[in-house]
């Protein structure tokens, strides 16, 4: 960390002294086309680009910008090698430098059919990766829409349930999720642990942030944004068994499994997505029934909120992730399917998406074995130990 710091400091000293130039250095300050950026697997190694055209090209980052610089009028400038990069340096001027990459390949013409080099991809013909490899910690609200909080209400009961919670909605509830073996990119599989059949989906809109911060008022809370992409929180509703210290409810056991956190299929950068409180509008498909649909009007805090409280308990670094919440739909609120169940089922196909964002699409599996050496200190299969079903 303190090697990347070095790095970030170093970097951004030198985009003074190129700007101070003035005409040594120029940057575009606007981009002719708003873009995403994302981590994508191109010939097996991750590489970060840009998504352009309606989702429907990406461009490396690296190659164009190298291409680009073969022209007297461009100055060099290194890209960084991977996402966390991209956003510790965005507001240090490297924002500018990917307007001009942006803005000349518009100028060439080389976003068109039949005239994109060979660093420009039809989205088809590449792996999409999770987009941040790998954030320091994921941070999470729980119950933060008041049809969350409500499940399997009636109508009548959600809005006396609404009036209650608006006049003490209290501070929020936050939890952590491990990154790195949670963190899943779109297309992989979401994997059941053997014999947790209690799973369940919540999709989310995941805040990316752009600078540090500790303390973070709420009026100031987009300042340190780089900005939004689509999350699931994957949850084990099995709970634990009983013995030992006896406790039923079980955080690290609802939330911990990998391949629990997907997370993508990109970012957009905030300055392309506006005031997330007025546009958000999320939904989750399972085998193409709709099981959960909100807009931000559904939370119980907002964003900035949300941000104001998490920076007083810990400090927030460039690529760390807050997870807003989801909806109505889980639970008691379980929407039937054709496999007859609430829960996830071996072989669904549960897309997440957000407007203005993209989708996040899975298949679940159920892990069918384990190994047989194990001493029995693991967790459980839930019928073991549940007769409350």
């Amino acid at each position: 960390m303190i090697r990347r710091n070095l790095v970030s400091l170093t970097l951004s000293a030198a985009l003074a002294l190129f700007a101070s130039a003035g005409s040594v250095y120029a940057q575009d300050a606007e981009s002719v086309e708003p873009f995403k950026v994302g981590t994508f697997a191109i010939d097996d190694v991750p590489t970060v680009g840009l998504v352009m055209r309606d989702d429907q090209l990406i461009v490396e980052l690296t190659a164009a910008n190298r291409a680009m610089e073969l022209l007297p009028q461009y100055a060099s400038m290194l890209m960084p090698a991977d996402m966390l990069g991209l956003i510790e340096q965005y507001e240090y001027g490297l924002k500018y430098r990917i307007y001009e990459v942006v803005n000349w390949l518009n100028e060439e013409g080389l976003l068109e059919s039949g005239n994109q080099p060979d660093y420009i991809h039809p989205v088809a013909d590449v792996d999409i990766m999770a987009p941040i490899q790998y954030p320091s910690k994921v941070m999470n609200a729980a119950v933060n829409f008041y049809t969350h909080a409500c499940e399997g209400c009636s109508a009548e009961q959600l809005a006396q349930r609404t009036r209650e919670r608006q006049e003490n909605r209290g501070v929020p509830y936050l939890f952590l999720k491990p990154t790195r073996g949670a963190i899943v990119g779109d297309g992989d599989d979401i994997i059941m642990p053997y014999g947790r059949d209690e799973i369940e989906y919540e999709v989310e809109m995941a805040i990316v942030f752009g600078k540090a911060g500790k303390y973070i008022s709420a009026n100031r809370a987009y300042d340190h944004v780089f900005g939004y992409m689509v999350a699931m929180d994957v949850s084990d509703r099995g709970g634990r068994p009983p013995g030992g210290y006896g406790v039923r409810s079980d955080w690290f056991v609802g939330k911990g499994h990998d391949t629990f956190a997907p997370h993508g299929p990109w970012i957009v950068p905030k300055e392309f997505y506006g005031d997330p409180m007025e546009r958000l509008h999320q939904i989750t498909v399972i085998d193409g029934v709709t099981v959960q649909e909100a807009q931000a009007g559904d939370m119980i805090h907002n964003i900035p909120e949300l941000i104001e409280y998490a920076s007083s308990l810990i400090t927030v670094f460039p690529g760390d992730v807050m997870q807003s919440g989801t909806s109505g739909g889980t639970g008691a609120g379980r929407v039937q399917r054709a496999t007859g169940s609430g829960f996830l089922q071996d072989g669904e196909t549960i897309q997440a998406s957000i407007e203005g964002i993209g989708t996040l699409t899975h298949v679940v599996r159920a892990e069918a074995s384990i190994p047989a050496d194990l001493s029995g200190s693991q967790l459980p299969p839930v019928s073991s130990y549940r007769d409350d079903r």
